[in-house]
């Protein structure tokens, strides 16, 4: 049974072992849908495939990561290389850099054209963002369910539904302990543009 987190506080909603702060309406409506519009139709997405137990699959969604000059980003057996911030994304990134009080060099964008795009579990641990990385999530679009798990026990659950503008910090240990995932879902049929702001060394 899944903890219910939403309606929320900038509290931290994890029980233990890390922080979670959840900023609902990060930014106001008409901005998200400026936002929204300009990622959609600007972005350089692409349909790539990733390792996974093995073989070879298509990855259930576009991505696109940009970034700083000569720092490439390795995951799931693939590596990218980052196109040149464009002026929305560092319009972005300020504004979440403010609240998180933090650098990020990276961010890796993902786009959710309906319920059967997903993102499977995993933890944002891979050592180009050393220990206790703070993970910057901003959303845009129709609202998903976003779940974490106890990555040792595996029935310790909690969940919360990411809206539009808003904006979801992950800090400490969190990523060593808790992994998270976007599932399919049959009631959603909107699309969801997702940033993951990253600092990555």
């Amino acid at each position: 049974m899944m903890a219910n987190l939403f309606p929320f506080d900038t509290k931290n909603l994890l029980p233990h072992s890390g922080e979670v702060l959840y900023f609902d309406s990060f930014f106001e409506l008409k901005k998200a849908d400026e936002y929204f519009k300009i990622l959609r139709d600007d972005v350089s997405w692409k349909h790539e495939a990733i390792w996974m137990f093995g073989k070879k699959v298509m990855q259930p969604r576009l991505t696109a990561l940009y970034g700083d000059e000569g720092i490439s980003y390795s995951y799931s057996g693939i590596t990218m290389e980052p196109i040149p911030w464009s002026k929305t994304l560092l319009e972005i990134k300020g504004k979440v850099e403010e609240v998180a009080e933090a650098r990020f060099s990276h961010v890796l964008l993902n786009f959710y054209r309906d319920g059967q795009d997903s993102m499977g579990w995993h933890r944002d641990n891979e050592a180009s963002l050393g220990p206790e990385p703070v993970i910057a999530s901003v959303s845009f679009g129709v609202s998903r369910r976003f779940q974490f798990r106890n990555y040792v026990d595996k029935k310790e659950k909690l969940q919360i539904e990411l809206g539009h503008g808003s904006l979801l910090l992950m800090k400490g240990a969190c990523q060593d302990h808790w992994e998270h995932q976007i599932p399919k879902s049959k009631k959603v049929s909107g699309e969801r543009i997702n940033l993951t702001f990253r600092l990555i060394r």
